[in-house]
Formats: structure tokens, C-alpha cells, sequence
């Protein structure tokens, strides 16, 4: 058990059978009363935020959340698999419990994958991902007054925007975070 006075960013309790990480903690102590302690909190099953106030002598559960690396296979009938690179073991994963984070997801990348108690929570990427563009526009020149962005289409399907300068057949970085166009690779 965890005093809520130790709390720190980044650790992972479990709070009224939920599963959280303390993204922000405040201790606070006002002129009367007992001292508590504000935690914004993140439900890691919802993806939620709350902000929860405790008692400063209250106590919580610390959860063990496990973190492996595998690497993402393919996807067959909305079914994804990952394999760990060490035992060879597969998971199966749905694509509901992966999220937004599916379209980021190209053959032979390494994954985090968060679990707790054998229960999947869902994937951590890396912060960019190196892709080949399969499909663009050939830049026009003088078209630069409304926009110097042109669609592009990448290797595992996805879409996003980049500089007229990038042409077909070229490495690009892309940012998990927001999706956007970082860097030529």
C-alpha cells in the first residue's frame, strides 16, 4: 500500500477497481482542516481523465503493470498479432482494445504492449515511425500560395499531409503523438 502523500508522476494504482496513472499530484494544506492531496488521474481501461481528492492519510493499492516488447505481425478479419521477439509466444489482440494507435501500425514494428494481471491495457508506439511514401502528388511550381502541404498516401494506408517537396518512394518520419509529417528519415 502507497500513502497518496508519495505519489508521483507516472505510477500506477489501483482506485475503486480501476486501474490509474498519477499524471499530477498536489499536496495541499489549507487554513483548517485536515491536509489532502488533489491527483489528476488517467484510467488506463477508459483512457479517461478525473481529478480526484484524498485524504492525506488515506492509503492505495500500487498496481504492477507489466510492459513487453513484441513485434506486430500482421491483421487478419480485424484480428492483430504481435510476437515476442524472445519466446516466440503470439497474442492476439482486437482492434478495439488497440485504439486510435491501430493506424500507426506497420509490419515488422516493435511494440509495447501494458498489461495488468494478464489482462491487455493496450500498446505503447514510438514517438515516430519511419514510413515509405507509396502515393503523392507531383509538386506544381508557384503552387505555394494557399498551402505548401500536399496529401500523401503511406505504406500501411494511412494518409497525412507533407511538404511539396517529397515525392514517391521516399522515407519519411511520422509522429505517433498527432499524426503529422516530421522528417525526411
Amino acid at each position: 500500500m502507497i500513502n497518496v502523500n508519495d505519489f508521483k508522476n507516472g505510477m500506477s494504482i489501483e482506485f475503486e477497481n480501476e486501474i490509474y496513472v498519477v499524471m499530477d499530484s498536489q499536496h495541499v494544506k489549507p487554513g483548517k482542516g485536515a491536509a489532502i492531496v488533489k491527483a489528476t488521474l488517467k484510467n488506463l481501461r477508459t483512457g479517461s481523465i478525473t481529478v480526484h481528492t484524498f485524504n492525506s492519510t488515506e492509503k492505495v493499492a500500487q498496481a504492477r503493470i507489466e510492459k513487453r516488447e513484441m513485434q506486430y505481425l500482421y491483421e487478419m478479419n480485424g484480428i492483430y498479432y504481435f510476437m515476442n521477439m524472445e519466446t516466440y509466444e503470439q497474442l492476439e489482440l482486437n482492434k478495439s482494445s488497440l485504439g486510435e494507435d491501430v493506424k500507426f501500425l506497420k509490419e515488422n514494428l516493435m511494440v509495447y504492449i501494458t498489461s495488468y494481471e494478464g489482462e491487455v491495457l493496450g500498446i505503447s508506439l514510438p514517438d515516430k515511425i519511419d514510413y515509405v511514401v507509396t502515393a503523392t502528388e507531383p509538386a506544381v511550381k508557384g503552387n505555394t500560395t494557399s498551402s505548401a502541404m500536399k496529401d500523401a498516401t503511406l505504406e500501411n494506408g494511412l494518409v497525412i499531409k507533407v511538404p511539396l517537396f517529397i515525392e514517391e518512394g521516399e522515407s519519411i518520419l511520422v509522429t505517433t503523438k498527432d499524426g503529422k509529417y516530421s522528417s525526411r528519415a
